[in-house]
């Protein structure tokens, strides 16, 4: 048995070998701050075509939280790791409804609802 790998039951941060060194926080720090320039200068640019510039925004925010997930969190695929990996793939899940559910509703709202000249005409 692979006596680096911490039983299913250990809680996280038991094992301190398992923690980033200064190195990787540098790296991650870094790649967050290009990350972050990057998308002011996305918004505030005109080389990029317009109406582009949301979704690219979308992208930069992704790679944004995968550099936090993974250079500051710590979380890998490593076997150890799973139950982290799993509880992180469910929140992301649920916070992926939650939004997702929350446009559909308010699109169709907003679709459904008539307009304030509508609504004096039905009251005369």
């Amino acid at each position: 048995m692979n006596e680096h790998l911490l039983p299913q039951g250990a809680g996280p941060g038991a094992d301190a070998r398992r923690h980033g060194n200064h190195r990787s926080y540098l790296v991650g720090f870094g790649a967050a701050l290009i990350l972050t320039l990057a998308s002011f200068w996305a918004a505030s640019t005109g080389l990029v075509y317009g109406p582009s510039v949301p979704l690219l925004l979308g992208v930069l925010a992704i790679a944004q939280m995968g550099v936090h997930v993974v250079f500051f969190f710590q979380i890998s695929s490593a076997p150890d790791q799973t139950n982290n990996l799993l509880a992180l793939a469910f929140g992301v899940l649920v916070v992926g409804l939650t939004v997702f559910g929350s446009m559909l509703i308010m699109g169709n709202l907003n679709h459904m609802t008539p307009t304030t000249e509508t609504l004096l005409q039905m009251q005369r």
